[in-house]
């Protein structure tokens, strides 16, 4: 029988280990229904870029994919479709496409293109267009689903911030590669007595320092959500270091995390989502920590390290549900849905949901604010991982 229905998937933002098994179980599943599939390179690039009236920019842009296109894809890490930071809804002048500048007028910063990714799904006759990302690119598919256009979504950041999911595709790869690394810095961090510093990614949520310095027994953990006294918690190192039989400390901090009364730590120029890179705050620490204590530092970031190679056992088994529930969804035409996972169990909620609010970590819950640590009293009736 022939295909009755298209199905686009891009993946959008940062790259995270599980987003090629999610491609191959939506493609793998979308074939037994008899859908045939799209995928769309570089996110919502993809579709800002693709010009109908150039034939080179199909190539480009586009790549229908087939289970035989998708069979191994899942035993690595990364997208095969690639992914940007796009915001189709605030193009600026330097980041459209040439055959779109001549649109913009002389005073317009920057441009929406919703009706031209409008009529370009309409072209590339896409019924229902699969995103998997996370906030950011998931509140452009919520603008697509606003204009009437078909849309089931994927939650994937290894932040694991996204409202309405206990869980997001990369989670568990990124705190597996933390805890890892975090005991391998231990020899080299007590073969030379001193205090090392992990900085993690986590820009306004601070689950993966928290996650990580809980589970790596790491001696303390700054997160996103609680400013921090320089002094005070290299008095608190140095202390865990003199306690120490191997005189060493750890320490886990989030890239977002910040100095009570100053601010976080950007770089750059904001990309198109209106964000500046993040980094820093680490290393500076690291060095107001030598200042305060004379005491020699280990500074490492793992920022990408955390987020690449191929996805644990977890997110193997999510990303594959998920795909699963998608295209559940679309069979039977249930469409402005994001899948997700609440309470353990598989589910869908409505993907206007996701800008009601914030999902922040729970401090009173699971965080001692005056010593900068994990503090896990109980744990009944919370979350498999805890936010």
């Amino acid at each position: 029988m022939a295909a009755t229905k298209t199905i686009g998937i891009l993946t959008g933002g940062g790259d995270v280990p599980g987003l090629n098994p999610c491609i191959k179980q939506l493609v793998t599943r979308a074939a037994h229904c008899q859908f045939s599939v799209l995928g769309i390179r570089r996110g919502w690039q993809g579709l800002l870029a693709y010009n109908p009236d150039d034939p080179s920019s199909y190539e480009k842009n586009l790549q229908p994919l087939t289970p035989a296109d998708v069979r191994t894809i899942d035993r690595s890490g990364g997208t095969i479709l690639h992914t940007s930071r796009t915001n189709p809804s605030a193009v600026a002048f330097p980041a459209a496409p040439d055959f779109l500048k001549p649109q913009y007028a002389s005073e317009e910063p920057k441009k929406d293109f919703t009706a031209h990714i409008l009529a370009n799904l309409a072209r590339l006759e896409i019924d229902t267009l699969v995103p998997i990302g996370g906030d950011d690119t998931l509140s452009f598919a919520g603008r697509l689903h606003r204009e009437g256009f078909p849309v089931v979504a994927i939650p994937k950041t290894m932040d694991n911030d996204v409202v309405g999911t206990d869980y997001c595709i990369g989670f568990s790869t990124a705190i597996t590669r933390s805890v890892n690394f975090i005991h391998a810095l231990r020899t080299s961090s007590g073969s030379h007595e001193r205090i090392a510093v992990v900085e993690l990614f986590g820009r306004y949520c601070g689950e993966t320092s928290l996650v990580s310095a809980y589970l790596s027994g790491a001696d303390r953990a700054v997160i996103s959500e609680v400013p921090f006294e320089p002094d005070r918690l290299a008095r608190f190192l140095a202390d865990d270091r003199a306690k120490n039989p191997s005189r060493y400390a750890m320490l886990t901090i989030s890239e977002g995390a910040s100095t009570i009364g100053g601010d976080i730590i950007l770089s750059g120029r904001a990309d198109a989502f209106g964000h500046r890179k993040l980094g820093g705050i680490g290393a500076w620490t690291a060095e107001a920590i030598k200042e305060l204590t004379g005491i020699n530092i280990i500074y490492q970031p793992l920022f990408y390290l955390m987020r690449s190679g191929s996805p644990d056992s977890l997110d193997l088994m999510v990303a594959r549900n998920f795909a699963n529930l998608a295209i559940q969804l679309i069979d039977g035409q249930l469409t402005g849905r994001m899948v997700a996972l609440q309470g353990g169990c598989y589910t869908d909620i409505p993907l206007e949901d996701i800008s009601k609010g914030v999902k922040r970590v729970d401090v009173d819950a699971f965080y001692d604010p005056a010593a900068y640590r994990p503090d896990i009293r109980q744990v009944t009736g919370n979350p498999m991982f805890l936010y």
